[in-house]
C-alpha cells in the first residue's frame, strides 16, 4: 500500500490557524488514530489529507509522490464519513458500486468487488435494501464496503462511530480492528473519543488548538504523557490534578498541597533540584489511589466520601480532601457509602509532575 507523510502542513481560515506545523510520517500498513477536543484540527487535517480542504503551506505524500494539488478523486484515498452519506434512493449494491461505475469498471468486476466486500462485513443479504430499511450499523457497514471496494491506498475514518449507542460502538470498533488487519491497508482514523483511539490506534496523535501534542502509542501516551493535557486527556476516568508546593526538610523533599504532604522517594527528587519552593502540578491516575489502612502522615491522602460510583468491575469514588478533589478507582467488592472518611495512598512509581507555567511533564 503507501506511507502517508505530512510535513509542515498548516491551515488558515482568514485570521483563524485551524492546523499549525503538523508533522508525521504515518508508515505502510499503520493504523494511526488522531484525536483531540472539538475544533482542535483533526478532521481539517484529514481532509487535507483526502483533497476536501486545500493546504495553505506545507506538503503531504503518498508514497514518493506530493498530493497537494492533486484531485481528490485521483489520489486513490477511500473515506468513511461520520454521517454514512448513502443515497437514500440506492440500494446498498448501488451505493457500494457506485464509485467503481464512475470509473467505468467492467460490470462483472464491480459485481465480484461488492459481493467480496459484503461477505467481508457480513451485509451480503442486505444489497437489494434501500438504506432506510436498515439499521444504524448496518449502514455503517455499508459506508465501509463503499470504501472497500475501491481497494484504495489509504483508508479515511471521520469519527465513523459518534452515531452509533455504546453496545454498538464497542462491536463496530473490534470489526473495524479486524477489517484493517485482514485489508492491511494504511488507516487514518479521526476521533473524539479517547477510548476509540486508546482500543484502536498502533499510534495516536494527541491534538490541541491545531498542534500536535504528543504522538506514540497507547501505552506511551497513558504512562509518559508528555504535558498536562495529554495526561488529563487520555484515560478514564481522567487523571487527578492538584497543585503543590515542592518543599526542602533536612534531606527530604516534598509536596505540601493545603494540609497535605507527601515525601518524595530519592529517584524523583533528583528531577526537581530547580523547582524547590516553587509550585508544580502534580498528577495520579484514579487506578493508582489504593486504599490504605490508616493515615501516614507524608505517605497517604485522607478525605471524605463524596459520591460512589459502582460500575461492576470497579467502583469510583470522589474525595473531597480539602485543597484535593480526588477520583479513586477500588475494587468491586469495597463497600463504600457517602460521607464516610477514606484514605488513600498515592503510588509513587506511578506520579506525574508537570511545570506550573509550561505544562510540559517533569516526570
Amino acid at each position: 500500500m503507501a506511507e502517508v507523510r505530512l510535513k509542515n502542513v498548516c491551515k488558515y481560515f482568514d485570521d483563524v490557524v485551524a492546523v499549525d506545523n503538523f508533522n508525521m510520517s504515518i508508515k505502510d500498513k499503520e493504523f494511526v488514530v488522531v484525536v483531540g477536543p472539538s475544533g482542535c484540527g483533526k478532521t481539517t487535517t484529514l481532509r487535507m489529507i483526502a483533497g476536501l480542504e486545500s493546504i495553505t503551506s506545507g506538503d503531504v505524500f503518498i508514497g514518493d509522490n506530493l498530493i497537494n494539488k492533486l484531485p481528490a478523486k485521483d489520489r486513490n484515498i477511500a473515506m468513511v464519513f461520520q454521517n454514512y452519506a448513502l443515497y437514500p434512493h440506492m440500494t446498498v449494491f448501488e451505493n457500494m458500486a457506485f464509485s467503481l461505475e464512475n470509473f467505468n469498471r467492467p460490470k462483472d468486476e464491480i459485481k465480484q468487488r461488492v459481493q467480496e466486500a459484503a461477505e467481508i462485513l457480513g451485509i451480503e443479504h442486505l444489497l437489494s435494501r434501500k438504506p432506510k430499511q436498515l439499521s444504524g450499523g448496518q449502514r455503517q457497514r455499508v459506508a465501509v464496503g463503499r470504501a472497500i471496494v475501491r481497494k484504495p491506498e489509504v483508508f479515511l475514518f471521520d469519527e465513523p462511530l459518534s452515531n452509533l449507542d455504546a453496545k454498538l460502538r464497542v462491536q463496530t470498533r473490534l470489526e473495524l480492528k479486524k477489517l484493517h488487519e485482514r485489508l492491511a491497508t494504511t488507516a487514518v482514523y479521526v476521533t473524539h473519543d479517547q477510548i476509540e483511539a486508546m482500543t484502536m490506534g498502533d499510534r495516536i496523535v494527541v491534538m490541541r488548538d491545531g498542534l500536535i501534542q504528543q504522538i506514540g502509542s497507547p501505552l506511551d501516551l497513558y504512562d509518559t504523557p508528555a504535558n498536562k493535557f495529554v495526561g488529563g486527556f487520555i484515560g478514564s476516568p481522567a487523571m487527578n490534578f492538584f497543585d503543590a508546593e515542592l518543599i526542602r526538610e533536612n534531606e527530604l523533599i516534598a509536596l505540601q498541597s493545603g494540609e497535605h504532604r507527601i515525601d518524595l522517594p530519592a529517584n524523583i527528587s533528583q528531577l526537581l533540584a530547580d523547582y524547590s519552593h516553587k509550585k508544580i502540578a502534580v498528577g495520579i491516575r484514579p487506578e493508582d489511589l489504593p486504599i490504605a489502612a490508616e493515615h501516614t502522615p507524608g505517605q497517604t491522602i485522607q478525605g471524605s466520601v463524596e459520591v460512589v460510583e459502582p460500575i461492576g468491575n470497579e467502583t469510583y469514588v470522589a474525595l473531597n480532601a480539602g485543597s484535593c478533589s480526588l477520583i479513586a478507582a477500588v475494587g468491586r467488592k469495597t463497600r463504600m457509602k457517602p460521607h464516610i472518611n477514606l484514605v488513600v495512598r498515592p503510588s509513587m512509581d506511578n506520579l506525574h509532575l508537570f511545570d506550573i507555567a509550561s505544562e510540559k511533564a517533569i516526570c
